[in-house]
């Protein structure tokens, strides 16, 4: 069982959560967060996607579109349900109905907050600042690529300042627990504490990667786009949001299944960018991210069928075994 292994895709995907981790593996969504009390409870939930079973979702691009919305929606209703349990009190006296509309509706008006502030400082500041610009410079390509290095240094910035605040430090780490269960399973690597904490905690298939690359899409989009109305400009750029993130959607799709030199120099900004947006995470932190994995995905049987391991031999490590020589790909 020693020796490099060649990276093999498994078709999960998760996300980070409010003291968990969530999974998900075709139709089949888990958020297992803990408690107050120490323990980790894990829900298990049928989610099926837009546009499931329909020609929309085999068309590159329109596909894009729709897993960006739908990735929107489990997200929305994962994080929901994990500060339902983080912020849960025994002694609370609330309705627990009243309570979970109370949640969502703030949560709700968070992510519309969000939004007008990403358009805000992604799309119209590098206008504004593009416009200033254009009084001495009037080359308009150059003016275009000016306008894509300053959304991209924005968006830098901004990465940087959020990982910077102590809050958010927990939810990366475990970001960082969410990446190193699907890189220990996909590396051919049992399913345990061990094995785990060993793993990269940096993945191609990351969201950060993913938002990198729609800033990337969009400096080449734009530069060959040119009006002179800055209110045209900014209404351009919201229509193409669509392309743009369909665009970046099937290039990080590309990067989780081949491993090509243009997917690796593609990739490259992404991953140096997760040493921002994840943290190393401690063992109670990969213990939420196994069982969040497990709960929707058998990774005996995948490493049976793809690493082809013996099953008798996965037993040992069913029960946390560990090779101390072995060595951790990845």
């Amino acid at each position: 069982m020693a020796g490099k292994r060649k990276q093999h895709y498994s078709g999960i995907g998760g996300q980070a959560l409010l003291e968990g981790v969530m999974m998900r593996n075709h139709d089949m969504v888990a958020c297992a967060v803990r408690k107050p009390t120490g323990e980790i409870e894990v829900e298990v939930d049928e989610h099926h996607p837009i546009g499931e079973g329909t020609i929309w979702t085999k068309i590159p691009l329109i596909r894009g579109v729709l897993a960006f919305i739908d990735s929107m929606i489990v997200g929305f209703r994962s994080i929901n349900y994990s500060s339902e349990i983080y912020m849960e009190d025994e002694e609370s006296k609330k309705d627990p109905e009243a309570e979970k509309k109370e949640n969502s509706a703030v949560m709700g008006i968070s992510m519309v907050i969000g939004v007008v502030l990403g358009l805000v400082l992604f799309v119209y500041l590098p206008l504004l600042f593009t416009d200033l610009l254009s009084r001495s410079i009037r080359s308009q390509a150059f003016l275009s690529l000016i306008e894509g290095l300053i959304r991209i240094g924005i968006f830098i910035a901004y990465m940087a300042v959020i990982s910077a605040m102590k809050d958010m430090h927990r939810m990366y780490q475990y970001h960082g627990a969410e990446h190193k269960c699907i890189n220990c399973i996909e590396r051919g690597k049992p399913l345990t504490v061990q094995y785990v904490a060993q793993s990269t905690r940096f993945h191609k298939r990351c969201g950060t990667s993913y938002l990198f690359l729609v800033m990337l899409v969009s400096v080449v989009l734009f530069f060959f786009i040119r009006v002179d109305n800055r209110l045209l400009r900014f209404g351009l750029r919201l229509l193409l949001i669509p392309v743009v993130a369909g665009i970046a959607y099937e290039i990080l799709r590309a990067a989780g299944r081949s491993d090509n030199l243009f997917i690796r120099i593609v990739s490259a900004p992404g991953i140096w960018l997760q040493h921002l947006t994840t943290k190393e995470p401690d063992t109670e932190m990969i213990e939420a991210g196994i069982r969040s994995v497990e709960a929707v995905f058998d990774w005996k049987a995948y490493l049976v069928k793809e690493f082809h391991y013996d099953p008798a031999e996965l037993s040992h490590y069913e029960k946390g075994g560990f090779v101390e020589n072995d060595e951790v790909s990845g």
